[in-house]
């Protein structure tokens, strides 16, 4: 199945094409859409004393999307699982999980996951991980609160240190070097577009960047550009990781957080301080650490 990565990296490469100047308040141009309607048709207890009372709350997880939210051997893993559990509990009650499926863009996402439910199956969850945190996006979707930044991501290059023994590889070095990306997300957009399409073809794409990276660990390919915690988890010894300054690419770095449906602000505000109590004692970097990721902070 599909990880979730095109959509999620598809609302920051919209933020690369050129745009007017925005005004202070990044709502400031937006027009409120109509209200909408009690319509949805899956609620599980969103409001904070129906959570504590039934003792369990559900986050919504992306499906096959390691090191971030998988299963293995039937029990849930990963960077979101973890950092899900600690919202839990320090709310007193327990976490379940969703694994879904990415919808066609964000907006479907929060739509099925969050707000409304899925017109086929399907099931509202209290809380989504691994949102990406934009100011002028979260004006476009009343119906969702967007909090409890919880961590940063930002994009690298994973490389062959048989190949490149004294000079890390730039963008650059892919007029002439095999590379290999994700397909349809940034890094593809961003390589596929470089020096006036002078890259296009050294780029090799993959269904998601696990297959990327074997790719590399198999000398298939001579780098792999794409999420630096993606790379770090498909990374072995004989694979470097750097992260050069990159001409053009105006959005390399983004925050993510959490979603919540609008109507239960009371339990966005816990979550909220659940993730922050988690970074300041050092909880969640210990969770990136204990996965051998690097801990990027968020923009609170």
């Amino acid at each position: 199945m599909r990880p979730p990565i095109p959509h999620h990296l598809l609302l920051v490469f919209s933020l690369l094409l050129p745009a007017p100047a925005l005004a202070a308040d990044p709502c400031a141009d937006h027009v409120p859409q109509a209200r909408p309607q009690n319509a949805s048709r899956d609620i599980v207890g969103q409001e904070m004393d129906v959570i504590q009372e039934q003792g369990h709350m559900l986050f919504a997880v992306y499906e096959d999307y390691p090191p971030y939210s998988w299963e293995a051997g039937g029990k849930p893993r990963g960077v979101d699982i973890e950092i899900a559990r600690i919202i839990a509990e320090d709310l007193g009650v327990d976490a379940r999980f969703n694994f879904v499926a990415a919808g066609e863009n964000l907006d479907a996402d929060l739509r099925n996951n969050i707000w409304k439910g899925a017109l086929i199956g399907g099931r509202i969850a209290n809380v989504m991980m691994r949102i990406p945190y934009d100011s002028a996006f979260k004006c476009r979707v009343e119906q969702v609160v967007f909090t409890g930044q919880y961590a940063a991501e930002s994009i690298a290059i994973a490389y062959d240190k048989a190949s490149y023994p004294e000079e890390k590889p730039v963008p650059a070095y892919f007029r002439f070097d095999p590379v290999a990306v994700e397909n349809d997300s940034i890094s593809d957009f961003y390589l596929s577009s470089f020096a006036g399409g002078q890259l296009a073809g050294k780029v090799t794409r993959f269904a998601d960047m696990e297959e990327a990276m074997a790719a590399l660990r198999a000398e298939e390919t001579k780098a792999v550009m794409g999420p630096l915690a993606q790379l770090e988890h498909g990374a072995d010894e004989g694979v470097g990781i750097h992260q050069p300054p990159l001409a053009g690419f105006a959005v390399s770095r983004w925050t993510l957080g959490v979603a919540v449906n609008f109507r239960y602000r009371p339990l966005s505000y816990a979550v909220d301080d659940a993730i922050r109590y988690a970074i300041e004692d050092g909880r969640i970097p210990q969770i990136y650490a204990d996965h051998g990721l690097t801990f990027q902070p968020p923009d609170r």
